[in-house]
């Protein structure tokens, strides 16, 4: 072994950091400030980095850190959020990233962490480790000329009101707004306060500047905020003078559809703007079809988003509802991991526990954290081989088991 894979000591801070700069593709130095921001934010046991042996420079990092993601039913469970994950280019191909995620996972373990989760930049990496894509995203580009709108107004018309907000506002009504949606929402992850500081510029890192929008709240009839979108705009014209801007949608929050049709409608409406950038939002999200043509939307991202491994089969599973009653033995293979064993879940009560009795299905764990959330079908996931059925009609059932009515979404990268 070329490196050694450990906690880093506070000396070695700002050279992580810079791995991990490094690793992105972002040359920036690190400032005393950005160091200072991510000791005070972090737990140092879980800052791991690689270190070359022969010239003690860092060569690979990893953070994680304490989150919870709302499972189906509305619950939520621990995950370790994996985050700054790199190996550097000198030192591919050398086990080092297996070492520091099969560190992090034992250690996730240990505490008694359900799952671990991560938003994967690259496909082809995570599932070597266990991780299964849970929750997939969708970006939408609307042509507002096209959308037949009435773009004279933004009026809601179900007594409702819009309101352009300050920052100060946002981190004011915003977690809270959060927080109802995290209840309701499976695939969606907590927010600490300096989630909110960052995104509304309280404070900031020095390769990544904050770039100030534009934010509105929307308002029931009571009074009460139910909705929530932060969005900038950019400075184009056309020939002739003609207006030619884009909206990009930083976030768009709202517990219910009132809110959410009003909220569209409102940021369609803007003066001298042609496009909408949606960003990145649930693959069945009501956007395209609170249109009245939905054709204006066109569909310009769908991938991929938040991956999920389990660690804990009993916890994690006891933790979510089920759309029928049933009962399913799974047999999971997860070589060397926390998650091997074979399971027996009562969809019925929701309880799961460890069993001998015989299974009606195989698979690995990857393929059960693609399961969990509910947006993807055991039985596609048997044909395409990585789910055998052990007890026939047992894949149809897992089906109608594990998958919800709506499909998971999880707003943001961590």
């Amino acid at each position: 072994m070329s490196a050694d894979v450990r906690p880093i000591a506070a000396s070695e801070l700002t050279q992580w950091m810079q791995t991990v700069n490094t690793g992105f593709l972002t040359a920036s130095a690190v400032t005393e400030s950005d160091a200072a921001q991510r000791a005070r934010h972090s737990d140092p046991a879980r800052i791991v980095g690689a270190f070359d042996r022969h010239t003690g420079a860092c060569v690979g990092t990893l953070r994680s850190f304490r989150q919870e993601l709302t499972v189906p039913g509305g619950a939520a469970v621990v995950s370790s959020a994996l985050t700054n994950v790199t190996v550097l280019p000198t030192h591919r191909r050398q086990g080092l990233l297996t070492r520091m995620v099969a560190a992090d996972a034992a250690a996730s373990a240990e505490r008694g962490d359900a799952v671990s989760t991560l938003i994967a930049a690259e496909y082809p990496i995570y599932g070597r480790y266990g991780y299964g894509p849970a929750a997939s995203i969708t970006e939408w580009e609307i042509d507002v000329p096209r959308t037949g709108l009435d773009l004279r107004r933004s009026v809601t018309g179900d007594g409702g009101r819009i309101g352009l907000v300050d920052t100060a506002e946002v981190r004011r009504v915003g977690p809270a707004l959060h927080e109802r949606l995290r209840r309701e929402r499976h695939g969606m992850v907590s927010r600490d306060e300096r989630w909110w500081a960052l995104a509304t510029g309280l404070e900031q890192w020095s390769h990544r500047p904050y770039r100030e929008g534009f934010q509105a709240v929307y308002r029931t009839a009571e009074g009460e905020v139910a909705g929530l979108v932060r969005y900038t705009a950019d400075d184009a014209w056309g020939d002739a003078k003609v207006p030619m801007n884009t909206v990009r949608v930083r976030e768009l929050l709202a517990v219910t559809p009132a809110a959410e049709r009003a909220l569209w409608h409102y940021v369609c409406s803007i003066d001298w703007v042609q496009k909408v950038r949606t960003g990145y939002r649930a693959p069945d999200d009501l956007l395209p079809h609170l249109l009245p043509d939905p054709r204006a939307a066109r569909p310009v991202t769908s991938a991929d988003f938040l991956w999920v491994r389990v660690l804990d089969v009993v916890r994690a599973l006891g933790a979510r509802t089920y759309a029928v009653p049933g009962t399913l033995v799974m047999e999971v293979r997860d070589p060397g991991g926390p998650a091997a064993g074979r399971y027996r879940l009562d969809a019925g009560t929701g309880e799961c526990a460890r069993t001998r009795e015989p299974a009606d299905l195989s698979l690995d764990v990857s393929a059960l954290g693609a399961l969990y959330l509910g947006d993807e079908s055991a039985v596609r996931l048997g044909a395409l081989g990585r789910v055998s059925e052990e007890r026939p009609g047992a894949l149809a059932l897992a089906d109608a088991v594990f998958r919800t009515a709506r499909r998971p979404w999880c707003p943001d990268v961590f």
